[in-house]
């Protein structure tokens, strides 16, 4: 037990670390943009009509006159206190803002996830299976190609062809239009997500099919394998009982590891769909100069990878028990 709590706590420092540099990266990136929070939100021909009082009230809306170093420091001391400010485009508290845009995200997210991990871990034990063959080929052929798209053009092609095209799915948006907030089902939602979704499976898919097909590639060359063979066990007899077992620890890797990869797809795919998600919500405030919720934006979506390595962490013991002998021997020393 006290070692479960020291690795809690020893995670939870790591975090606030974590976060930390995040947002001191952030802060100082949005500052050195070129953008013009002014100019890009008001428009050059409208502050040309203003009066200098209009545009010192409007500087000092948005934070324009004072130095960098003095706006992070009054953020960070507000966040510590639970208060990530206020949105200067939607003029709401950012936790609101944020909470209301992942709730949209978190079906799109969690969908492509699972499609994403369970489709590539089946095609890198069926290539690693077949090391030379042509199902292996195909698998890497597929796998190479996906990896060298970007996600915005397979996004743009999935629309042209089944939105625009076909009419299978809908163009655009998360919800149906012009349909109350209490008339929309879970069935709309996932209706509105399977394009996106799709999007993000696909490009998800090569990293974990690749790096599973190198692991079950040497477990299929290892010596226990051979003695399994040796024994009469037919090949699919070999990988279930013994090469699924051994796939297990990477495979929980690999698949909390693409947490970030998945969130950073999104921020293109929700663009292409016009989904309002968490991912459009950072472009709007990028492009618009909204420190406060792109830096809530950043630390949230940095809090949900880490804990997905946290997590990941916690399942290694549970998949494979010997870790947790060796943790205690480890703590015991």
């Amino acid at each position: 037990m006290k070692e479960i709590l020291y690795g809690i706590f020893k995670n939870f420092i790591k975090m606030l670390l974590l976060l930390l540099a995040v947002s001191a990266v952030t802060f100082a990136l949005v500052s050195l943009s070129p953008v013009d929070p002014l100019q890009a939100n008001v428009g050059q021909a409208a502050l040309g009509t203003m009066s200098e009082a209009q545009r010192e009230r409007l500087e000092e809306y948005w934070g324009v006159n004072e130095p960098p170093l003095k706006r992070y420091l009054g953020w960070l001391s507000d966040a510590l206190h639970g208060d990530m400010g206020t949105s200067l485009l939607y003029r709401r508290p950012v936790w609101e803002v944020i909470g209301e845009k992942l709730e949209n995200s978190l079906l799109l997210l969690a969908v492509s996830w699972l499609l994403s991990g369970l489709l590539g871990f089946a095609l890198g034990v069926a290539a690693g299976a077949n090391a030379g063959r042509w199902p292996d080929q195909l698998i890497r052929g597929y796998c190479l190609v996906i990896a060298a798209t970007p996600v915005f053009w397979l996004a743009l092609l999935l629309l042209l062809v089944f939105a625009v095209q076909l009419g299978l799915f809908p163009v655009a948006l998360s919800v149906p239009i012009g349909m109350d907030a209490d008339q929309v089902t879970l069935a709309d939602r996932l209706y509105h997500a399977v394009l996106p979704a799709l999007t993000l499976s696909i490009t998800g898919v090569s990293n974990i099919a690749l790096h599973t097909r190198e692991k079950m590639t040497e477990v299929m060359e290892s010596d226990y394998m051979l003695f399994a063979r040796a024994r009469g066990e037919g090949k699919w007899r070999r990988i279930r009982r013994h090469g699924l077992r051994n796939l297990l620890l990477p495979a929980v890797t690999l698949q909390f590891a693409s947490v970030g990869e998945i969130i950073g797809g999104s921020v293109m795919v929700e663009q292409v769909f016009s989904y309002p998600g968490l991912g459009q919500a950072a472009v709007t405030a990028g492009l618009g100069s909204d420190v406060p919720l792109l830096m809530g934006i950043t630390v949230a979506t940095a809090a949900i990878v880490f804990a997905g390595n946290f997590l990941a962490d916690l399942l290694y013991g549970v998949v494979d028990p010997r870790m947790r002998r060796g943790r205690r021997e480890k703590a015991s020393v």
